[in-house]
């Protein structure tokens, strides 16, 4: 089922075509973020929107932290939390990347695993890093938004990102949105781009998977025609491709399930909600995810569970 197209711009990785008019709202949503990395929504306040839905099946997936499904405070209601992690994953010699990274989702990771919270640990010292040389080269730009990073108090165990860095540019007057400052100052081959260090897409696969997690590729629309790659992600430890992703269209979402399929992948997906954009309510209803997506992730973890037990 399709519809038009919405009247207001694309966002950020959307692909061309006839939209997805979900059946049903959906009850599943496995790629979100808080205030606890770029989001805007503190991780209690997702979830209360979320259930007020009818999604049943969350996971956080915040940058590069587990600190959102940390404090989120203990609840006996229907809507099942799960931890998660989205990793920017450096992919250096992979040719041809739109920013040169590859985004792994850890769905399901062991939140009490030392080892893995080392790793994020240091990714999001990258990030504080990277974040302090995009402001010092907008300021050389003439785009300077010190007086806005001087009152950011971002909260403990958060990460910082370019949705952090567009927010303050609209704050200052350099951009109209959020979607207008990533794709025109700070998007790769931009003026005010910056790299990214960090761990490689092979490091994040095997770090979700000892921390009991599944590896999906996240918002990948190019997977089809790269199916190759995927396949060496596959062999790697990948076990997921998000198919269901929000801003995908109808014949993006048609062709990644193919891909999941014959390469034996779990289809997640998920709304990529930040909030700049949109309430959750109105993202939501863009967004369906399959029913059988929540067991086929189950299943995928007490494997992964079953394996580390027998190892």
């Amino acid at each position: 089922m399709g519809g038009p197209e919405p009247d207001r711009p694309d966002p950020y990785r959307a692909t061309d075509g006839e939209r997805l008019v979900p059946p049903h709202p959906s009850h599943i949503d496995l790629h979100t973020h808080t205030d606890r990395s770029d989001g805007l929504l503190a991780p209690a306040r997702l979830v209360a929107e979320a259930a007020a839905v009818g999604v049943r099946l969350l996971a956080i997936t915040d940058h590069d932290t587990l600190a959102g499904f940390r404090d989120l405070p203990a609840t006996d209601g229907p809507l099942v939390v799960i931890p998660g992690v989205e990793i920017n994953s450096v992919a250096d010699g992979v040719e041809e990347l739109r920013e040169g990274e590859l985004h792994i989702l850890g769905l399901g990771v062991d939140p009490d695993d030392e080892a893995f919270e080392a790793i994020l640990a240091e990714q999001r010292a990258h990030r504080v890093e990277r974040f302090f040389r995009i402001v010092r080269r907008l300021r050389s730009l003439g785009l300077s938004i010190d007086e806005q990073v001087a009152g950011l108090e971002p909260a403990a165990g958060a990460s910082l990102g370019r949705p952090q860095v567009a927010r303050l540019l609209v704050a200052a007057g350099h951009a109209a949105s959020v979607d207008d400052a990533m794709e025109r100052i700070l998007a790769r081959g931009r003026p005010g781009y910056e790299p990214r260090a960090g761990i490689g897409p092979a490091a994040a696969i095997r770090a979700i998977r000892a921390a009991g997690g599944l590896a999906v590729l996240a918002h990948f629309a190019e997977a089809a025609e790269r199916r190759g790659l995927v396949a060496e992600l596959r062999e790697i430890g990948l076990g997921g491709l998000e198919v269901h992703y929000r801003h995908f269209s109808v014949a993006t979402i048609a062709a990644l399930a193919r891909v999941a399929r014959d390469l034996s992948l779990v289809p997640t997906g998920g709304s990529d909600y930040h909030g700049d954009r949109e309430t959750y309510a109105e993202a939501h209803a863009g967004l369906y995810v399959p029913d059988a997506v929540a067991e086929l992730l189950h299943a995928a973890l007490r494997r992964t569970a079953d394996l580390a037990t027998s190892e």
